[in-house]
């Protein structure tokens, strides 16, 4: 078991009971709380990449990463425990399922194909469609038993939609040339520390890297939500 795969089972571990823990407490507002803080972290690293490189597309990204934030914390300040357990089944579900599938059987059934290699090379097919199949499975199941699909419906869009929103920051990330979230401002002794909280170090880590799924998730959410 390499020291990635570690650090990415305790951190998540930690940060799920935490997270738990702040759901239930006071109608979740220390959630919210958490995930504002989170946000705003993030927002912080990601204008630290123009410190390595810009582009008009950098520009043009980051605007759109920096309004998923926005409007991806907007819509969980607004939504009830019950139906954020959609988005933590949904978004974590598929990037933990497509990990651990995709270290399991990554190339046993597609050798030599990959299904994003200029965005993000790591990816393969069995993690990818596996990480979905649990997500979108995992929603229903909740759905079934504790939900209104005539209401819920849109949420069987979080697996899918969590993909898109960690391709997006992959595509932002390559255009800035830029390995991991915290690469550039966790060389600041302050946000050094401060990254631990999220296992930050060189090679892992960062508050954007966390949460970029769930803010475009639910910015998509967000915008459904309003147009039914």
């Amino acid at each position: 078991m390499d020291k990635n795969f570690k650090v990415r089972v305790s951190v998540g571990t930690i940060m799920f009971a935490v997270a738990l823990v702040a759901l239930y407490t006071f109608h979740g507002l220390p959630f919210k709380l958490i995930f504002m803080f989170f946000a705003m972290v993030a927002m912080v690293e990601l204008f630290s990449f123009f410190r390595k490189k810009s582009s008009m597309l950098g520009l043009i990204l980051a605007i759109f990463e920096i309004v998923f934030l926005i409007w991806g914390t907007i819509f969980v300040v607004n939504t009830d425990v019950d139906h954020f357990w959609y988005i933590i089944l949904g978004v974590p579900g598929y990037d933990i399922f497509a990990y651990l599938f995709g270290k399991a059987f990554g190339g046993k059934i597609f050798k030599k194909s990959r299904p994003f290699p200029y965005v993000s090379k790591n990816k393969t097919w069995e993690g990818t469609i596996l990480g979905l199949t649990m997500a979108i499975g995992l929603v229903l199941i909740k759905m079934a038993f504790w939900g209104d699909f005539n209401t819920d419906w849109m949420y069987l869009l979080c697996g899918p939609l969590a993909l898109m929103g960690d391709l997006f920051e992959s595509l932002l990330k390559r255009k800035f040339e830029v390995k991991d979230s915290n690469e550039i401002i966790i060389k600041n002794d302050f946000f050094k520390k401060l990254e631990i909280l999220v296992g930050g170090s060189e090679g892992h880590g960062g508050f954007l890297d966390r949460i970029d799924s769930t803010a475009f998730a639910c910015t998509i959410l967000l915008v459904i939500s309003g147009l039914f």
